[in-house]
């Protein structure tokens, strides 16, 4: 496992302390740490600005800033951070500091190196983010209870393919699995009424933030 080097360099976006708007973890207030850049082009994605631009900052740097808000929960997030070799050192040092931290992946690159102490938060995505080719399969197999999966649906046929998905894989057997209605695309009712239509043991996540702060940068 990559050591927690404090020199070590991370291309950051942003860093700001807000309310954690999905996850089992919502409504908490946590310190978020968006990493710059994706390899990925989702149809939804709500946060092209940042695919570039940032600033590197050194771990250290990194936990000093976090440490300004006193928070419990830390989020890393993008872009994608394990686009990033650095990612893995920043999450060891947060966990060494005793954060209860997250990782928000795009599910395109190897979960493995990650701290086992960080609950990691998968995206798989679906045929209509345009990047269905994109999952790597073989995460699913490192997933734990103490992480989760996330699907964004676009659509109907999102949802469709997504329970074969669950079938298939075993998903719900092996932690929580959050769906999660693409901004301003899927009506949320619409997605609610088919959970509970075909009883499917799954979390309905609508994005706090968007709802409290309309997606403003920085929230």
């Amino acid at each position: 496992m990559p050591l927690a080097n404090p020199d070590a360099q991370v291309r950051i976006n942003e860093i700001f302390y807000s309310l954690q708007g999905e996850t089992s973890r919502v409504g908490l207030p946590t310190v978020f740490i968006r990493l710059t850049g994706c390899p990925l082009r989702c149809t939804y994605c709500d946060t092209t600005y940042a695919f570039t631009g940032g600033k590197n900052m050194s771990v250290a740097g990194i936990l000093k800033r976090v440490a300004e808000y006193a928070p419990h929960y830390v989020t890393v997030t993008g872009g994608e951070p394990l686009a990033q070799k650095n990612c893995l050192p920043l999450l060891r040092a947060l966990c060494d500091a005793g954060y209860a931290v997250s990782l928000e992946t795009g599910g395109a690159l190897d979960i493995g190196e990650v701290d086992a102490r960080v609950m990691r938060v998968v995206d798989i995505k679906t045929p209509a983010s345009g990047e269905e080719v994109k999952n790597r399969w073989e995460n699913l197999a490192l997933l734990t209870q103490h992480d989760e999966i996330k699907f964004v649906l676009c659509d109907e046929n999102d949802y469709e393919w997504t329970k074969k998905i669950l079938l298939q894989h075993h998903l719900t057997e092996k932690c929580a699995v959050l769906f999660s209605p693409a901004h301003g695309t899927l009506n949320s009712t619409q997605l609610a009424d088919w959970i509970l239509r075909d009883h499917l043991p799954v979390r309905l996540q609508v994005q706090l933030h968007k709802l409290l702060w309309n997606n403003a940068q920085g929230h």
